[in-house]
C-alpha cells in the first residue's frame, strides 16, 4: 500500500531564520517503508532512461541517491564541497542566497556519453543542482533526468532545469 509521503516530512517554522518553513526529510529516512517507497519511485522514474551513473551533491543527496544507484545496479559519483576529494577535480561555482559556493567532482567520475541521473533531497532555487549538472556536462556525461523528494515550488528551481525530465515526489 502506498504511503502518503507528506506524513513523513517535518515542517519547522522560522528555521533557519524567521519566515522560513524548513522541510525536513529525516523523518522519511527514519521510516523504513517510507524511505523504500520514495527510493522505489525514483528508481521507477529512472528505469527507462538507460541510467548508467547516479550523481548527487552532498550530503543529503548521497542518502537519497545511493540506494537508487544500488537498486538500478549502476555507479554513484559524489559532487563534493571544496577539499573533500583527493584526486584531480573539475569545479562548478554557484550562487546561494547569502554568497557563492562550489562543487567538485573527480575528473574521471563520469565517462563521456555516460547517461546520468542527478538526485537530491530537495529542489529549491536550483543552484546546487545547476552546478551538479554543470559538472556532469564538463565531464561529457548526459543528464537524462533529475529526481527529488521535495520541490519548493515558490523558489522556481525548476526554471533552471528546463529541458530535463524532472521528478519531485512532493511539492510545497
Amino acid at each position: 500500500m502506498a504511503l502518503d509521503l507528506n506524513n513523513y516530512i517535518a515542517s519547522i517554522p522560522d528555521y533557519p531564520e524567521k519566515g522560513i518553513i524548513f522541510r525536513d526529510v529525516t523523518p522519511l529516512m527514519a521510516d523504513g517503508e517510507a524511505y523504500r517507497q520514495a527510493t522505489d519511485r525514483i528508481v521507477q522514474f529512472a528505469k527507462d532512461k538507460g541510467v548508467e551513473m547516479v550523481v548527487c551533491p552532498e550530503a543529503r543527496g548521497f542518502i537519497i541517491g545511493c540506494p537508487v544507484a544500488y537498486e538500478l545496479g549502476v555507479g554513484f559519483a559524489p559532487a563534493r564541497k571544496a577539499g573533500k576529494l583527493p584526486r584531480e577535480t573539475v569545479e562548478a561555482k554557484y550562487t546561494l542566497e547569502y554568497g557563492t559556493s562550489a562543487l567538485y567532482m573527480h575528473k574521471d567520475a563520469i565517462k563521456p556519453g555516460q547517461k546520468v541521473l542527478v538526485v537530491d533531497d530537495l529542489l529549491a532555487t536550483g543552484g546546487t543542482i545547476g552546478a551538479t549538472i554543470d559538472l556532469v556536462n564538463q565531464l561529457g556525461g548526459e543528464v537524462v533526468g533529475c529526481a527529488f523528494i521535495i520541490e519548493l515550488k515558490a523558489l522556481n528551481g525548476r526554471e533552471r532545469l528546463k529541458g530535463f525530465d524532472t521528478l519531485a515526489l512532493l511539492e510545497y
